[in-house]
């Protein structure tokens, strides 16, 4: 019986995601992102996010960030870590809110290198494989890093049998030069377009490719 399924997904440069470019622009990697929303109105968002060590001395002048407000400031350093507090308005079409809207609330969040990285839990693998499919829609590089299925009874051996043949020879081709080619590292020793370019085929054609291929493999996987 299942309990239950903690997925980790890896989104590369999401648009209207002012944490993310912030990310991207300064260097800066946050390991904690928390939010709330405004009681008396429910339409703004006010964000924080905490990063090591100390903002630089040209913040904010030089950080031109197109999805943020301009009240994107520090909030609190201490030499250590500092904390940085931004406003947008509800219902932007942020992944978080892309996940959020299928009832599944962020249960970690974080950034690096302009990615974003999301935890959150699901009940089934339908409802897994429907927000994947909607981040890919709206979204360009979308990467399943992680899934862990609770079991009720882990006192047994819970042993997956995955059907390669399931994949079409193409789909192979795509996941064992993205492979080669350190795609799926940390951090990556190649992006889309490169392997779209070994593969002689478009970036957008490559994604297609992956993303077929990882529901696929989400099917063997955690087939219930």
């Amino acid at each position: 019986m299942s309990t239950g399924i903690r997925a980790t997904l890896k989104i590369e440069e999401p648009a209207d995601c002012p944490a993310a470019q912030l990310s991207a622009q300064k260097g800066v990697t946050s390991h904690s992102i928390s939010k709330s929303v405004d009681p008396t109105t429910g339409e703004t968002v006010t964000e924080e996010l905490v990063t090591d060590g100390r903002p630089e001395d040209d913040w904010p002048a030089a950080v031109d960030l197109e999805s943020a407000s301009d009240n994107f400031r520090v909030l609190f350093s201490d030499g250590s870590r500092t904390v940085y507090r931004f406003s947008r308005e509800l219902g932007c079409g942020c992944p978080c809110e892309c996940i959020e809207q299928f009832n599944a609330p962020i249960a970690d969040v974080q950034t690096t290198d302009g990615a974003l990285v999301l935890v959150f839990h699901v009940s089934s693998t339908d409802e897994l494989q429907d927000i994947v499919t909607e981040l890919q829609e709206r979204f360009s590089d979308v990467q399943v890093q992680r899934l862990i299925q609770a079991r009720a009874d882990r006192s047994k051996q819970d042993l997956v049998f995955v059907d390669r043949a399931a994949l079409t020879a193409r789909q192979r081709e795509v996941l064992e030069t993205a492979n080669e080619m350190g795609y799926f590292e940390y951090p990556k020793r190649a992006n889309a377009t490169e392997v779209a370019d070994a593969l002689e085929i478009t970036p957008s054609t490559f994604t297609e490719h992956l993303a077929a291929a990882q529901r696929t493999l989400l099917d063997s996987v955690l087939d219930e």
